[in-house]
């Protein structure tokens, strides 16, 4: 029974499906037979026509089209990443980069080989094929290699040594070929490949070996190998800061050919430094450079920058109009200490602070031109830190003396000596200035050959539980007699010139922070050297 309904709904289906198609038919049939009687009489009916523009419309101008002039593109430099995409930066020549030119000078070759490869090819001459630029990071390893791209006026890509790492074996090495072949399509150009000890360490066997990195390396040293030639130069610069860990194949003649050094700047270098960064800077006009940059000994370019902003920062914090002198000395000290904090101490504690800085600065003084000089003392918390004492170098020091470490010893010990004078008592304020004599005190006896019972022979500290249990008790012995030889002529200077300690530490406590001349003032000695970051309310 089922089934016999089952066919009667279709049946019904089919015949609604009839009648609704006939209907549509009959429809257009209509409608064919009017427009065939319409056409006879010539009573079609025509679309209507579009209105015409207003002719107020036609007479407008055209808009300017937004871009760059030509004197803009000048400025801009093109560069490539891993993929062959192009972007554009503004462009940076030798003229941005300062404080570099020893490395300028040894890099002006490349450059003019890349303007006139031609000159040298018919001479026979072979630029190097790749320049390993190296140093600490922060002192402008990236910022060079873009000077050299920009004064030369080539295509630049720009890859970093972890873009070709990955699990798969055999990614990196496609990676590698691909950036090669896109700079040849481009040359002359320069390809820098930034943190390369990532990829071009050395090679290892057994199960620490990674066949990943080994084809990525493998590839790298195919493509910068002198069999494959080209008529337009492809120059490869990288950049590192452990060039002990690369792969001896990969820094051989041939691959690349030199090493740049990109060292700290030294004060002149800083003080290009600086100039450099504060050009779109509005400063004020007592701002003494070269001051700041003395001031700054030990900072990478990078530091120096961030200063530069940091100072920026606090003179729009504080309201100033232009970047003075006082902004300087708060970034500096924000720095290297953190912020000021408002640690809510006790008289008692504010009493030992203030006698332990100024049983630093004290010894700092009384030693004379050994030692650094005094710039700056202050109990106000920074960070961690209670209350600090500076001292600023009259020059970069590259060497130092047996007498200038002994001394610098015993400014350390200055602050527990003046508390144990005082308070008779100890405190744990003084435990980072023990870590940093004992620091030197080994670095006497282990890498300087000072101790006469070791000799000439450097212990390196790695390896200090290596050595024989008589070579480590001798190693201790000497340095702990260092160190104790420095605490008792601190002590002896100290209780010699109690009351200077006791004025230094009252006048502290009442103004928080003292700088270089006012100590001197206060003990009545004239000052080493007229160099200080003074604020303008404090002259």
């Amino acid at each position: 029974m089922n089934f016999f309904r089952f066919l009667l709904m279709i049946g019904i289906v089919n015949v609604i499906c009839g009648l609704t198609m006939q209907a549509h038919q009959s429809v257009v049939v209509k409608a064919c037979a009017q427009l065939v009687t319409a056409r006879k009489k010539g009573t079609v009916v025509k679309k209507k026509a579009p209105a015409k523009p207003n002719k107020i419309l036609l007479k407008a101008k055209p808009a300017k089209k937004i871009g760059k002039s030509p004197a803009d593109t000048k400025n801009i430099q093109r560069y490539f990443d891993l993929d062959g995409q192009e972007h554009k930066q503004p462009r940076v020549t030798f003229a941005d980069v300062a404080g570099l030119d020893g490395a300028k000078a040894e890099l002006a070759d490349i450059v003019d080989y890349l303007k006139n490869p031609d000159k040298y090819q018919e001479r026979g001459v072979q630029v190097p094929h790749g320049v390993l630029l190296v140093g600490e990071p922060g002192n402008g390893k990236t910022l060079l290699a873009r000077a050299i791209s920009g004064q030369a006026k080539c295509d630049f890509f720009c890859v970093s040594g972890s873009a070709f790492i990955e699990s798969y074996v055999g990614v990196g090495a496609k990676r590698i070929r691909t950036l090669f072949e896109h700079a040849r399509r481009h040359a002359p150009c320069i390809v820098f490949i930034d943190e390369i000890d990532s990829i071009g360490g050395h090679r290892v066997s057994g199960s620490r070996a990674s066949p990943e990195d080994t084809q990525t390396l493998n590839q790298l040293l195919t493509e910068m190998d002198g069999f494959q030639t080209n008529s337009q130069p492809v120059i490869v610069i990288a950049a590192t800061n452990r060039v002990d860990m690369l792969d001896s194949a990969l820094i051989r003649p041939g691959r690349f050919d030199r090493q740049v050094h990109v060292l700290h700047p030294d004060v002149g270098a800083r003080e290009s430094i600086l100039r450099v960064h504060t050009r779109n800077k509005k400063i004020d006009h007592s701002v003494d450079f070269s001051t700041i940059a003395r001031g700054t000994v030990g900072f990478s370019a990078a530091q120096l920058a961030n200063l530069v902003n940091e100072a920026a920062l606090g003179a729009i914090n504080a309201g100033h109009c232009l970047v003075t002198m006082d902004d300087f000395e708060e970034a500096r000290d924000k720095i290297m200490l953190g912020r000021q904090s408002n640690l809510c101490q006790t008289q008692e504690e504010l009493q030992v602070t203030a006698y332990h800085e100024s049983g630093h600065a004290l010894t700092r003084v009384l030693l004379g031109s050994v030692v650094d000089p005094l710039h700056k003392m202050t109990i106000i918390p920074r960070g961690v830190a209670l209350g600090v004492t500076y001292s600023l170098p009259d020059s970069d020091r590259y060497t130092v003396t047996k007498q200038y470490l002994v001394c610098e010893i015993m400014t350390l010990f200055g602050g527990r000596i003046a508390e144990e004078l005082t308070f008779n008592t100890l405190t744990s304020g003084a435990s980072d200035d023990f870590n940093k004599a004992a620091h030197l005190a080994r670095k006497m006896v282990c890498a300087y050959g000072m101790s006469p019972d070791l000799g000439m022979i450097v212990y390196d500290s790695a390896q200090y539980f290596m050595y024989s249990e008589k070579t480590r008790e001798t190693i201790d012995r000497e340095a702990q007699k260092i160190l104790d030889s420095a605490y008792t002529q601190t002590k002896e200077l100290l209780i010699k010139n109690r009351v200077q300690l006791d004025a230094l530490a009252q006048c502290l406590l009442n103004k928080k922070t003292l700088f270089a001349c006012e100590v001197y003032a206060l003990l009545g000695m004239p000052p080493r050297v007229d160099y200080r970051w003074m604020p303008k309310k404090s002259k």
